[in-house]
C-alpha cells in the first residue's frame, strides 16, 4: 500500500482521491431494521461509485440458531470462512483498503469495520458522515454496477475481542468488566422496546447512546472530546465490553474508542437480544 492506510475515519474529500483506484474497495452498509429490503433498494437507485453492498441479515450475520438449537441472537458472528469468502467475492485482497458507509450515521457501517477486523484486516475505515457527507461535498452517486475479480484475503489474528454471556453472567459477580449499553435510554430502561420481546439491560451496564459520538452534522466527534466522554464513563478501556440489541451498534462505539486512542474494548456479540432470551439470566 502506497500510503499509510486509514483505520478509523476517512472523510468524503480524501475517499473521492482514491475511490477508483484498484487497491481499494467501498462496500455501502445501509439497512433499516425494519425494512430488510430498504438498504439493498437504496443502493439500486444510487450508491457511491465503484461500491458493491453489503447486507446486514445475509453477509454481516450468521445463523441465529446454532447447532446446540440455542438462540444467538438477532445478528450473530457469521461462521469465519463464510464471512472470508464473502470479502473475496467483493475482491478483497490482504493488502486491501476498504472503505465501508451507511447513511445513518455509521451504525452499520461500524459493524463491518469491526468484522474486517475480526478477521484480522487493519486497513478498513468508515466515511466520515456517511452518504450525506459525500454528497454534502458536491460528489456525485452512481448506478452501474463494478464486476470484481475474486480476491484473496485470508483469515489473520483478531484485531478485536468477544465475551460470550456466560463470561458476562459471571461478571455480576466479579465485576471486573464494565459493560456500556449502545442502545437508546429508552430501549436501555425498558421503557420502549420495539425489537426484542423483553424491555431493559444487563444489571450493572451503563449506557451511551451509539448517536453521542456524533456532531450535529453527522460527523465523528474528534478524538480529544470522545476521549474526555469515554474516560469518564470508563476507568479501562481493556476492561469494558460494549453490547447494545444485536452486536450492530454497540461497534460504533468500539469505533469510537479506537478514533479516541482508548482501545481494546470487547464486543458481545449476541448482546441485549441473546442476553433476553433467556429467562434466568437477570435483567435490570
Amino acid at each position: 500500500m502506497a500510503h499509510a492506510p486509514y483505520t478509523t475515519l476517512i472523510s468524503a474529500a480524501d475517499l473521492s482521491k482514491h475511490i477508483f483506484e484498484p487497491g481499494w474497495v467501498i462496500l455501502d452498509c445501509r439497512h433499516d431494521l425494519m425494512n430488510a429490503e430498504a438498504g439493498l433498494r437504496a443502493f439500486t437507485e444510487g450508491h457511491l461509485p465503484n461500491a458493491q453492498f453489503a447486507h446486514l441479515d445475509q453477509d454481516l450475520a450468521g445463523e441465529k440458531v446454532g447447532a446446540d438449537k440455542v438462540f444467538r441472537g438477532r445478528h450473530p458472528l457469521p461462521d469465519r470462512a463464510t464471512f472470508i469468502s464473502k470479502l473475496q467475492t467483493w475482491g478483497i485482497n490482504p493488502d486491501t483498503q476498504v472503505v465501508v458507509y451507511d447513511a445513518q450515521g455509521g451504525m452499520f457501517a461500524a459493524r463491518l469495520w469491526w468484522m474486517l477486523r475480526w478477521v484480522g484486516h487493519e486497513a478498513v475505515a468508515v466515511l466520515d458522515g456517511g452518504l450525506p457527507a459525500w454528497l454534502a461535498s458536491g460528489m456525485w452517486l452512481s448506478t452501474e454496477m463494478s464486476p470484481r475479480v475474486l480476491g484473496t484475503i485470508v483469515e489473520r489474528p483478531a484485531l478485536t475481542t468477544t465475551v460470550t454471556a456466560n463470561e458476562l453472567l459471571n461478571n455480576l459477580e466479579t465485576g471486573k468488566l464494565t459493560v456500556v449499553d449502545a442502545r437508546s435510554a429508552d430501549r436501555y430502561r425498558g421503557e420502549n422496546e420495539t425489537i426484542d420481546p423483553v424491555g431493559g439491560h444487563i444489571p450493572g451496564a451503563k449506557n451511551r447512546f451509539f448517536k453521542e459520538n456524533l456532531q450535529v452534522d453527522g460527523n465523528f466527534k474528534s478524538a480529544e472530546q470522545l476521549r474526555s466522554e469515554f474516560n469518564a464513563l470508563l476507568s479501562d478501556p481493556q476492561q469494558a465490553v460494549m453490547q447494545c440489541g444485536s452486536g450492530v451498534t454497540a461497534c460504533h462505539n468500539l469505533l469510537a474508542l479506537e478514533i479516541a486512542g482508548l482501545g481494546g474494548a470487547a464486543l458481545y456479540p449476541g448482546s441485549w437480544s441473546e442476553w433476553c432470551a433467556d429467562p434466568a439470566r437477570p435483567v435490570a
